[in-house]
């Protein structure tokens, strides 16, 4: 499948920092994808962003928009004749325009019939119809999200960049409206890639994320796989809740106090290994003499999460049913449901 986009080693360094804000950053979008960048502040998620927008030139590689070389270190078409459109943090929505206008301002070229009935068929596809009129003081931060995505659709690019774009908005209207922005971008057949620091909002939209850790690229996939099978350390604890339990290869299986474990990487006896154990992994099971001790609860609605701690003094995490209650100081055992052992060597995680 040809790509939309395509990163093939992209470099940028910024005047006065000695560490690249990205460092051969490669991965390519096709066409209908979505892709999350994902990653803390500071990992590089915005300047990949600015050089995919055109806004930025990098000091190495290029960007390809569709098989066509856009930008490189010698030359770069400026963003408005890169068909890309844009939503950002804060929507940017022309205070002075209504809906309407603000969606018909990118489409001053064409026939006046036609812009017109363009801009209330993407107006009509955001649900704004009845808004259409109003300046965007008198609309909700979900109403204005969905004006500005509409004013990106109208003029039909190649793809679509969304900064945060859900940042500003509270929990459940965040949730809310990226249900709605990606059953949008999914009906008009868009080509995405979504900014954001936030794994919840990545897995729930995007079809691959690329996952971002100080300039560099950790790892590329699935959001399943980003989950289960993270290719770093890093990717394992900033996509969800992990510990690390020390463990040795012996007779084909990874021996660890826990238990053992599949040795998925066929290592030599007597290697030395971290094995990744997500809270889903583990079920507690109260016992008077059992092997672990509740350190802690943590009541999130539909579950709970226990901290337990092991007679090495090492603390696990375990998500149990929130009407599942064990008091602090009680006894349980570990009954392992592990699906995907996740291995990493030893001295590479720090083991609390």
């Amino acid at each position: 499948m040809d790509s939309v986009i395509e990163l093939r080693s992209i470099s940028k360094t910024y005047p006065g920092n000695a560490r690249p804000a990205v460092a051969e950053i490669s991965f390519s979008v096709h066409q209908g994808e979505i892709m999350a960048l994902l990653g803390p502040s500071g990992s590089g998620k915005t300047t990949l962003l600015r050089l995919i927008a055109g806004f930025e030139a990098p000091d190495k590689g290029a960007v390809l928009l569709r098989g066509r070389e856009v930008s490189s270190p010698d030359r770069s078409f400026p963003p408005e004749k890169r068909g890309i459109g844009m939503v950002f943090q804060d929507y940017a929505l022309f205070p002075h325009l209504t809906v309407e206008e603000n969606v018909a301002f990118g489409l001053a070229g064409l026939d006046r019939d036609v812009r017109t009935k363009k801009v209330r068929d993407v107006i009509h596809l955001v649900g704004l119809t009845h808004l259409m009129h109003r300046y965007s003081h008198e609309l909700s931060g979900g109403e204005q999200q969905r004006a500005a995505l509409a004013r990106a659709l109208a003029p039909d690019p190649v793809m679509i960049l969304l900064d945060e774009p859900f940042s500003n908005l509270d929990q459940h209207m965040r949730e809310e409206m990226r249900c709605e922005v990606s059953a949008i971008l999914r009906r008009t057949g868009s080509t995405a890639i979504l900014v954001t620091h936030d794994h919840d909002e990545a897995f729930a939209m995007a079809d691959k994320i690329a996952v971002l850790n100080q300039g560099r690229l950790e790892q590329v996939d699935v959001p399943d796989m980003i989950y289960h099978l993270p290719a770093t350390p890093f990717v394992a604890t900033f996509v969800g809740q992990a510990d690390f339990i020390a463990g040795v290869i012996q007779e084909g299986v990874v021996r660890t106090e826990i238990g053992c474990f599949p040795d998925p990487l066929c290592l030599p006896s007597g290697t030395e290994v971290v094995v990744m154990i997500r809270p889903d992994d583990i079920d507690l099971l109260p016992n008077e003499n059992g092997v672990a001790v509740v350190k802690s609860r943590l009541f999130k609605g539909d579950e709970n999460l226990y901290a337990v701690s092991l007679s090495s003094g090492q603390s696990l995490h375990s998500s149990q049913h929130s009407l599942t209650v064990y008091p602090e100081g009680a006894k349980v055992d570990l009954s392992l449901k592990v699906t995907h052992t996740v291995l990493f060597k030893s001295g590479d995680v720090k083991i609390s």
